[in-house]
């Protein structure tokens, strides 16, 4: 059976990988801790669980519209007028299965083969794999280690060129934990506006940022029509296997990503959207306690691996991960991360994993207890003094 060409251009989320290894070795009775994957150790709110029972009782077993239903839609863009201070529309919400077809779709969307993107690196590996599987050219802008991993926006600005078709940028950030300060959004909002290119904004952690507000981009003056925010329910509602996320951009562009979702996958459960309607309307309490036990365990790790010879860590600014730089150790991201689970038990990833400019760093994701934060602590001092 030959594969198409276009499949060699197409990468992966290298955390998924180092789950089924760390789940291998405890198959074999060996401990692991789990800082590999992204997703919070919460169970999802009681009340969203509830709407999703309560909803599958009440028939919505069925397909829905491919655009999402227009509770959800509706409530997304109250949401988004009340949270971004956005003018939003449910005319301008697609609800998916996830917060990924919100990347694929804009991307299918925008780019032909030989367009120019913009997107940070080391980020989420996804950006770059899905604009070299559509033929599109991937334009790297770093994040600087010196500002904890603020997106470098003068070499964003000075790499727009004719070429470019999308700029994406993510905040708080994956892997980093790092953010754009409002001034940085001004200036990719003045150059996207100035040149009508269109930003795609990741807003996947704005619910868990630990100082101060978050601002979006789409907030900007000039933006309405170039704005498209992604957004979904898995690490604020800690509802990551419920697999619903959503996209706000232009109601044009709305009309063409649920297109691309009626011949991708019909449409997204409805009782999934039920439950992420109580989500939005319901009790945010369980969203502050998170972020609170967040931020403890953002002191913890921190203080710990900045104790380790050879660790330099930044402190984040949201989300939940640490991305310590471990060039002094002497060793290269992908053999540290492959030491640390065979012989530590502790399951990271490779900074590689997130883009080149990610060798000498690793990426330890927080959301486990204090108790196994610490414990892995140990052993990784323990592995480093052998």
């Amino acid at each position: 059976m030959k594969l198409s060409e276009r499949l060699a251009r197409l990468g992966t989320e290298t955390a998924f990988e180092v789950l089924v290894r760390a789940r291998a070795l405890e198959d074999q009775g060996r401990s692991v801790i789990h800082l590999e994957i992204g997703e919070p150790d919460f169970d999802t709110p009681a009340h969203i669980t509830e709407a999703a029972i309560e909803a599958l009782k009440g028939g919505a077993t069925h397909y829905g519209p491919s655009a999402g239903i227009p509770e959800l839609r509706q409530a997304v863009a109250e949401d988004s007028r009340a949270r971004r201070g956005v003018k939003a529309t449910p005319e301008m919400v697609v609800v998916t299965p996830g917060g990924k077809p919100v990347m694929f779709y804009t991307i299918l969307a925008l780019i032909d083969p030989g367009d120019e993107v913009l997107y940070p690196n080391p980020g989420f590996p996804i950006y770059e794999s899905m604009i070299r599987y559509i033929g599109g050219i991937p334009i790297p802008v770093r994040l600087l280690e010196d500002r904890a991993f603020e997106l470098d926006v003068d070499q964003l600005v000075n790499r727009v060129g004719p070429k470019t078709r999308l700029i994406v940028i993510n905040h708080p950030h994956n892997p980093t934990g790092g953010g754009i300060p409002e001034s940085g959004l001004r200036a990719i909002a003045e150059v996207a506006a100035r040149h009508g290119i269109p930003v795609m904004a990741d807003e996947i952690y704005s619910e868990l940022l630990y100082e101060g507000r978050h601002v979006s981009i789409a907030s900007m003056p000039g933006m309405e029509p170039h704005a498209i925010i992604l957004d979904g329910f898995s690490k604020t509602y800690a509802m990551t296997g419920w697999r619903l996320g959503y996209g706000i951009m232009p109601a044009p562009l709305a009309e063409v990503v649920a297109k691309l979702q009626t011949n991708a996958v019909s449409c997204t459960a409805t009782f999934t959207q039920k439950a992420g309607v109580a989500a939005l309307k319901g009790d945010k309490e369980p969203v502050k306690a998170m972020r609170d036990e967040f931020r403890r365990r953002r002191e913890a790790i921190v203080s710990g691996l900045r104790k380790i010879p050879g660790f330099n860590c930044p402190q984040p600014k949201g989300a939940f991960y640490v991305f310590p730089n471990i060039a002094r150790t002497g060793y290269s991201s992908k053999m540290l991360a492959d030491r640390l689970l065979d012989e530590a038990g502790v399951a990271a990833l490779s900074g590689t994993a997130f883009g080149e400019w990610g060798e000498g760093h690793l990426r330890f994701s927080y959301a486990n207890s204090l108790e196994n934060i610490e414990e892995a602590l140990r052993r990784i001092k323990d592995l480093l003094a052998k």
